[in-house]
């Protein structure tokens, strides 16, 4: 008959040593199983009055059984003998529990030598099939029960499960999972093994070498032989609940076959047959975290504890001689997952290829271990150097945050080496000992320096382009066009004019005939005097106030002369000398002295009148004066930098030029929460957060002052810069020609200088009006309406650059990605929808709509989706 070809529910023996004697028992035993405990004495010498009494807890079947064996060995010319007594005994428990053997005893030589008691569990439960202890098979009234029917194996006593080491994990977390198979039969083979994929983790089989090891295990109050199919260390690569995919064996199963035979020895004999029986593993899911935002610009993708190290592989070098820098990373975690290190090596030194070398311990499946990072380089020049300190970070799961390391700094020196290379000397063939000539090269690639120029900061959102000063300048531009236009036609109306220009003579022609009315009173003739200074008189007021002969009455004199400005002081003199011209015509002589009276009288009074109206006039071309001049002033007035602002900004660039950056940024974003703004603070906070290694935010503040400036080239050069670290590679569809030009000529200059364009073509296109308006000739008219016409769309023009500019900053439509990660949905919402794609920080996206914490954002290639609101800022 064919018997089993190996039995695989071997029981794990446990071995103690005490002294010199040693025991074999098993640790787990069923309540109706008979199980063996041997007891071995080795030595040179034959032991005697050996004693061990098993107690209450169990019945001795059978024993002792006592067996000797000895050895004689010769090793150059020195013979040894050796011996091993053993004695052996069948026991078999009376009541389920943990019970402890008792010790044994013994003398060797005189000696006594004693056993450590042993502790072991017995089990309600039956015993798993196959066990067997010193010679005698076990009962088996449970194994007889599941076979009872030829071709059937319950999975009670057949199952395979897979263990997780953890059922939650960070993303780079190394989790064991353990595929493992327990049975209650007897198993003579496997086929057909199908194992996970593992698909979103990093795997690798750490399955030891060799058979396959049962071992006894206790499932409840059942006893199991089981065995380690597979052992893997997995380490998931994207957070969410990723599935483990099942696994599949197919166990060759021995079952007892009942004879069906009439002979009376058929009952003697047991005839097996072997069943084949498919088993399974559930799907088992993996809760994997997502690693914190914020991570170090030096994290290098580890997870779990680690240290670093660093050294050069000798302490001097020449130059042109090759070295190596080795750092070395250890520890436990995702050790073979580990990046290397970035490294700042020292101007004109040529690095090359970095050699990675792993060291792990496979039976930990590596996830203890370290990996070595070697630079090899060449130093080009000589003198002393200094590798900065290597910073190298890792995510520690037990602290739950980002743990950074850094070395110590390795200073050196290159002497200078053997060159071959000499520049060649004169046309003689004299040759003169140099260096070799090359090229200057770049090194690197850095951003712009900050500006350091006091800026002309404004309020937030203050723009000059459509603010009140802009409107009214625009407004008194167009007065005084109008203005000019009025007095250039005044200018004319007055040369044509007969009675203007006789009434703006008026006093200029009285002065006149006063000249004559003094000669009549040198002469003292008396009534020729009084004539002419009563025509003088009457001459100026009806020239002065444009009045008929026949008007010239003494009350019409009077409330014309009242009503143009002249107070009632002066217009009575002016009455009281004409009367005293009239009385003297008919009175007799009253003397020289009357006549000078009233000559000086008459001058005065004239002098007096034509002052006060022209007053009246220059009061209220004063007055319109006034009021233009208050309409300069401006509506809103620009705020005044404070001493603070000042010193902040001071502080700030003098932190920034010596490496301190977060004082750098303190003192910047002060200014900006201060609410004030410019695109050289934004462009300066850029910088700041770019030396900080925060590039998306660095991004952020150079969009900000592009937005306010775009002109400004060196913000946007330092945004090409910054963009070379963003992940992202979004290639834009192209725009029509015709919008890209007029979009890069909007952007020849900012909002402001735009707006001032506006005001000089706008004052342009007024002197052309006049010009048009004004011109005698035609070749004046027509060089006024062509340039005017231009000077108008101009002024339409940067209006509209400048005015669109300010639009543009107030639109909140485009943002930047802040976090390292960021899922696309295809709708606002976790559950009901899909990933697109996933994006990194520092892409700038366009806002399209926004959603509770939703914003449906579109990228420059096209492609929408939604995205949450608390992974964008807004520039």
């Amino acid at each position: 008959m064919k018997r089993i070809l190996f039995i695989l529910a071997a029981l794990l023996p446990l071995s103690v040593f005490a002294q010199d004697i040693k025991v074999s028992a098993p640790n787990l035993v069923a309540a109706d199983e008979q199980f063996k405990i041997t007891f071995s004495i080795e030595g040179e010498g034959k032991p005697s009055d050996f004693n061990w009494n098993s107690g209450n807890d169990f019945q001795l079947v059978w024993g002792p059984q006592k067996g000797f064996s000895s050895s004689t060995s010769i090793v150059n010319g020195k013979v040894s003998s050796s011996s091993t007594s053993t004695y052996t005994y069948i026991l078999m428990p009376k009541a389920a529990g943990k019970f402890t053997l008792p010790a044994a005893t013994a003398k060797v030589k005189g000696n006594t030598i004693s056993s450590t008691p042993i502790t072991l569990e017995v089990v309600s439960g039956g015993a798993a099939a196959g066990a067997q202890q010193g010679g005698q098979q076990s009962s088996q009234p449970q194994q007889s029960q599941s076979q009872s029917q030829v071709g059937q194996v319950s999975g009670d006593d057949l199952y395979m499960r897979l263990m997780l080491s953890s059922n939650s994990a960070v993303v780079g977390q190394p989790v064991t999972a353990t595929i493992k198979l327990f049975q209650r039969v007897d198993i003579a083979g496997f086929d057909d093994a199908k194992f996970p994929s593992f698909n979103g983790f990093w795997s690798q089989d750490i399955t030891p070498q060799g058979d396959i090891h049962f071992t006894r295990e206790k499932v409840g109050e059942q006893i199991y032989n089981t065995a380690v199919i597979r052992r893997y260390v997995i380490i998931p690569q994207m957070a969410g609940d990723l599935t483990i995919d099942p696994s599949e064996l197919v166990c060759r199963i021995y079952q007892k076959v009942p004879s069906r035979g009439n002979s009376i020895f058929d009952g003697f004999f047991d005839d097996y047959t072997t069943i084949r029986k498919r088993i399974t593993t559930p799907a088992t899911r993996l809760h994997v975290t997502a690693l914190p935002g914020g991570a170090p610009a030096s994290f290098g993708g580890g997870v779990g504890e680690f240290s670093i190290s660093a050294k050069l592989n000798k302490d001097s070098f020449s130059t042109h001689e090759a070295g190596s820098l080795i750092v070395t990373v250890s520890g436990r975690g995702n050790v073979a997952l580990l990046e290397a290190p970035k490294i700042n090596f020292p101007p004109d030194f040529e690095v090359y290829d970095t050699k990675v070398t792993e060291n792990v311990d496979k039976a930990s499946g590596s996830t203890t271990g370290s990996k070595t990072y070697e630079y090899p380089f060449i130093p080009r020049s000589h003198g002393d150097f200094e590798i900065e300190p290597v910073q190298y970070s890792y995510y520690d799961i037990s602290k739950g945050k980002y743990v950074t390391l850094e070395t110590e700094a390795i200073p050196f020196t290159v002497l200078r080496g053997n060159d071959s290379d000499a520049t060649s000397g004169s046309a003689q063939g004299v040759v003169v000992p140099g260096v070799a000539k090359k090229g200057v090269k770049n090194l690197g690639e850095d951003i712009r320096y900050i500006n350091t120029k006091k800026p002309s900061l404004s309020a937030k959102g203050d723009f000059f382009a459509g603010s009140g000063l802009f409107w009214t300048l625009m407004a008194i531009l167009a007065a005084a066009a109008a203005a000019t236009w009025a007095v250039l036609r005044s200018l004319y109306s007055r040369r044509a004019d007969v009675v203007g220009t006789k009434t703006r003579k008026a006093t200029k022609m009285a002065m006149k005939r006063l000249k004559l009315t003094e000669t009549f009173l040198q002469q003292n003739l008396y009534t020729a005097f009084y004539e002419e200074l009563h025509k003088a008189l009457l001459g100026f007021v009806s020239d002065k106030l444009n009045m008929p002969a026949t008007d010239l009455s003494k009350d019409n004199i009077a409330e014309r002369l009242t009503a143009g400005g002249a107070d009632a002081a002066t217009v009575a003199s002016f009455i009281e000398v004409l009367d005293a011209c009239e009385y003297a015509r008919y009175a007799p002589d009253a003397g020289h002295d009357a006549m000078q009276a009233h000559y000086q009288k008459a001058i005065d009074t004239i002098s007096s009148i034509d002052s006060s109206m022209k007053k009246n006039n220059t009061q209220k071309g004063t007055m319109a004066v006034i009021i233009a001049m208050l309409m300069m002033l401006p509506l809103s007035a620009s705020a005044q930098q404070s001493d603070y602002i000042e010193t902040q900004w001071e502080n700030a660039g003098k932190a920034y030029a010596e490496g301190r950056w977060s004082e750098a940024l303190e003192g910047w974003h002060a200014i900006d929460e201060a609410g004030l703004q410019s695109p050289e603070l934004y462009y300066n906070i850029g910088n700041a957060w770019y030396k900080s290694e925060s590039y998306a935010k660095a991004i952020l503040y150079y969009e900000r002052a592009l937005k306010l400036d775009p002109s400004y080239s060196d913000a946007r050069y330092n945004l090409e810069v910054a963009k070379a670290f963003v992940q992202d590679d979004i290639e834009p569809v192209p725009e029509f020609v015709l919008k890209t030009w007029w979009r890069k000529l909007c952007y020849v200059t900012d909002s402001t200088a735009w707006a001032v364009l506006t005001m000089f073509f706008f004052a342009l296109t007024l002197a052309m009006v006049l010009l048009f308006l004004l011109a005698p000739a035609s070749t004046g008219k027509k060089v006024g309406f062509f340039t005017g016409i231009a000077a108008l769309l101009l002024t339409v023009m940067a209006l509209n650059f400048s005015i669109q500019q300010k639009r543009d900053w107030f639109e909140a439509d485009s943002a930047i990605v802040m976090r390292p990660v960021a899922p696309v949905k295809s709708s606002p919402s976790s559950e009901s929808s899909s990933d697109l794609f996933v994006l990194h920080e520092g892409t700038k996206v366009q806002i399209l709509d926004n959603v509770a914490e939703w914003t449906n954002i579109e990228l420059a290639d096209g492609r929408q989706g939604w995205i949450r609101t608390e992974s964008l800022e807004v520039i």
